[in-house]
Formats: C-alpha cells, structure tokens, sequence
C-alpha cells in the first residue's frame, strides 16, 4: 500500500481575477513543482478545496494528475461537509488516476465520533481498494479535535490507511508515531514547522505549505534530516521557521503563497475570493524580507 514519502506541497489552485480556475497556470506550477518535490496535495486548504464546486475539484484533479504525467503521486483532498459528495470525489480520484485521497472532518456542524467513523467508512467504500484514504485531522478547518482513540477507531472501524497531522501539537504526532504507525497505516507531518521533530520520531513525509513557492529549502531539509544529519537539518529547520513568519506578513499564509509565487515569477494568479489578494504594501514587505535571506 502506499504511504507518503518527503515533501509533498500542498499546492495551491490558481485562479484568474474573475474567480475563474486558471488551468495554465495550474499546469505551470504541477510542472514547475513535480521538478522539486516528492508527491502533491491538491484541493485542501491551500488549495481551496470547498471553495470550488464538485466539478471544478474535479477538473483539477484531471489536470493535475495529467500535468504531473507520473513524475510525483497525486494525493486529492476531497473533505467535505457530506459523505455523498466526499464519496463521490473519491471515486473520481482514484477513477482519473489519483495515487491517493484524504479528507477533513465532515466540517460545520459537531459531530459525534460515531458519526465521523460513518462518514470515513463511506468514503473508503468508495475508493473500493483502489487508493488509501488518509484522515486529515485539522482541528482548526473542521471545527472539532479528533482525538487518538478516534484515529485508532477509524483505523481499525473505518479501514483508513492513514492521517495527515495538522495539530502542529509535536506530542500527538509521537504519538501517532508510537501507537498507530505501521506499514499499512501512514503519518504524514501536515507542516513544515516541526519537520527535524517530527523526523526524529520516524515520520517520512510532511506537507510544507512554504514548498509551493520554494521546494528547493524544503527538500533540502528533508534530505538532511532522512539521512540523519540533523545538525544541518536544524540550521535549515531555523531557516524555513523565519521564512514561514515573513508569510504572516499577508493576512494569511495561504495568500502570502500566492504573492510569492508572483514574486519569484513561477506564475501569477490569485485566490479566490472571498480572500482578497495580498496588498502590494504587503507584497513589497514579503519580497524585502526574502531579499534579506537572500532568496530572491
């Protein structure tokens, strides 16, 4: 079964000005990215999933896994706040040629764990073997924790195959490391932030928002940290940390991704609304302090 493995961005959708899908310049940036990392995450957070309709998230797992032609596995979110519409987008996934699905807690109202155990084994019926289907437990985004009996009982109830970790709480991660980890069940680090940690306790994967506009830093730490070298992995830790805080310069990290994106000149779109595009006071003050760590 497959497992995620180095760094694997959650990607951004580009959007043109009147909110439309900008698909050239989504397949500017799967080809830009699948030179660089090792896997991609579409349609979450970052990519603006449930702001688009079930078809647009489908076009742009057809062009992404098209664009990406093999060279990195596809991962499609398809979190949403139904199981019928979530079923649906996971047989579509793995019909187009998804390596693999995930999925936010059914979000807006509170569930109960029952529940959510309902909701995960629906979609895993719908995937019928073909791709696993990881939990994305984002406390923040689907309104509620999940705690590690939940994760335990929809790994053993449900039969998903693994859980993306958006706690940023390094303690859960041990212990999804420690009590759930094997090799039918997957753990993915869903930040950047905690990647030397998390490394050390033996997770292989992680989800760095900052890798859509600069790969190149967030491979080069993995690398330093799979290969054990973690004097050199936590100068590097250091340095993504700082770089993650000059994101905040937006008025969130998802928008401060699109300016540099623009800024580094991979491509030029924006988000869509209703977020509004970073400021161009904001965008001076991003590219000031990139110049400074001298990565533009």
């Amino acid at each position: 079964m497959y497992q995620m493995y180095g760094v694997v961005p959650p990607m951004v959708t580009p959007f043109r000005e009147n909110g439309e899908v900008d698909y050239e310049s989504l397949k500017t940036l799967v080809n830009f990215l699948s030179e660089h990392v090792d896997g991609l995450f579409i349609n979450g957070s970052y990519g603006g999933g449930v702001l688009m309709t079930e078809e647009e998230r489908r076009a742009v797992a057809e062009t992404t896994v098209n664009t990406a032609a093999g060279r990195v596995p596809v991962t499609v979110h398809v979190g949403t706040a139904d199981s019928l519409s979530a079923a649906r987008l996971v047989d579509h996934a793995a019909s187009c040629g998804a390596t693999a699905v995930a999925a936010v807690g059914p979000y807006y109202f509170k569930h109960s764990k029952d529940e959510i155990i309902h909701y995960y084994d629906a979609l895993v019926k719908a995937a019928r073997g073909r791709v696993p289907v990881y939990v994305y437990n984002n406390p923040q985004f689907q309104g509620y924790p999940m705690d590690l009996e939940l994760i335990r009982q929809l790994k053993e109830q449900a039969g998903v195959s693994g859980v993306k970790d958006a706690t940023f709480d390094i303690q859960t991660m041990a212990k999804y490391m420690r009590l759930l980890k094997s090799d039918t069940f997957d753990v993915a680090l869903g930040t950047e932030a905690m990647w030397l940690s998390a490394c050390v306790l033996g997770c292989r994967a992680f989800i760095p928002g900052i890798a859509n506009a600069f790969p190149e830093i967030c491979k080069k730490m993995f690398e330093e940290g799979i290969s054990g070298d973690y004097e050199a992995c936590r100068k590097t830790q250091f340095e993504v940390n700082e770089m993650r805080e000059i994101m905040y310069l937006a008025r969130s990290t998802q928008l401060a991704i699109y300016a540099m994106l623009e800024i580094r000149g991979i491509v030029s779109c924006y988000p869509r609304a209703p977020f509004i595009p970073a400021t161009q006071e904001e965008k001076a003050h991003i590219r000031s302090r990139l110049q400074q760590l001298g990565l533009i």
